[in-house]
């Protein structure tokens, strides 16, 4: 198998896992509040992470003020913000709804980053920003009769999956503002640390202890701390470490199927044709934001020769 075959398996695994976190959201959802679960995760993933870095003999970061404080509003936005708001979304709203709205984040991220800097979108870029968007639509104003019934609650967990997503971009364009980048593994480490620091307050003043907690709810935090969180960051850069940045981004084109695919397996969730047509919306404005960065790389590796 070529290095090029690899990195596309390995890419395409670790999008299947963050398409589980819809899933592994739901559960978590039904027993317990969403700061607990928040800091319980980062709290698994931590040593984990720890180790890593002393095992590959990575330095922690010495960031400077400017970039400390950016990356404390990216743990805030990316780390705590979407998870939470995430959880928040899939307790009303069905997972696969959750799944095809998830997957608009590269048409998001795109979206944000022209809104905030001022960038002239190309016309794939639009196409695809315009494409998510029906996609989304495709979900929310279904008609009620189709499966997953259409109700008050279900559009507020969208809303709010959706709020997850935009604070997900938000922290893909603050990473852009760092004056000193991070290396992946020793970004990944900062952002759970910080998540941890951030959301262990809350999740006090939760006090999730007085309750009793289901065991898939755990069973939950555990599998988003070492999966999703630990082994999908492994699979995702080992993979595109193989490929050019183009062609790894359009892998998190499975996401929304995965989440798709896994709501329907293990929760046992009704797929109807408006979250199919959705999630082939999603799919579609994938592939046109990864052309829109294949023709900015050309560009860019045009303008240095």
């Amino acid at each position: 198998m070529s290095e090029r075959s690899k990195g596309m398996w390995l890419c395409a695994l670790a999008m299947v896992t963050v398409g589980s976190t819809v899933v592994a959201s739901k559960l978590i959802a039904s027993g317990l509040p969403p700061f607990t679960a928040t800091a319980l995760r980062f709290a698994l993933a931590l040593p984990v992470f720890a180790a890593l870095m002393g095992f590959m003999r990575v330095p922690w970061p010495r960031p400077g003020r400017h970039d400390a404080v950016l990356l404390l509003c990216q743990a805030a936005a990316g780390s705590v913000g979407y998870t939470v708001l995430l959880i928040l979304g899939v307790r009303w709203a069905p997972a696969a709804d959750a799944g095809v709205v998830a997957g608009t984040l590269p048409a998001m991220a795109a979206l944000v980053a022209v809104l905030a800097l001022r960038e002239r979108p190309g016309r794939y870029l639009v196409g695809g920003i315009v494409l998510a968007s029906l996609g989304v639509l495709a979900i929310t104003l279904r008609p009620g009769g189709e499966a997953g019934h259409r109700t008050p609650a279900a559009l507020i967990g969208n809303l709010l999956v959706l709020g997850a997503v935009a604070l997900e971009s938000l922290f893909i364009l603050l990473n852009k503002r760092l004056r000193v980048p991070l290396a992946p593994l020793v970004q990944s480490t900062a952002m759970v640390a910080l998540g941890l620091l951030l959301s262990a307050v809350p999740a006090l003043l939760e006090r999730a202890w007085l309750q009793p907690v289901p065991a898939a709810a755990l069973a939950g935090v555990a599998y988003y701390a070492l999966v999703p969180t630990v082994a999908g960051f492994l699979l995702w850069y080992a993979g595109a470490a193989r490929l050019r940045g183009a062609e790894a981004a359009l892998f998190t084109a499975l996401m929304p199927v995965s989440a798709l695919v896994l709501a329907a397996w293990w929760l046992g969730e009704a797929v109807g044709g408006a979250q199919v047509a959705g999630a082939a919306c999603v799919l579609g404005a994938v592939g046109l934001v990864s052309l829109d960065g294949r023709q900015r790389e050309g560009a860019a590796r045009r303008a240095d020769v």
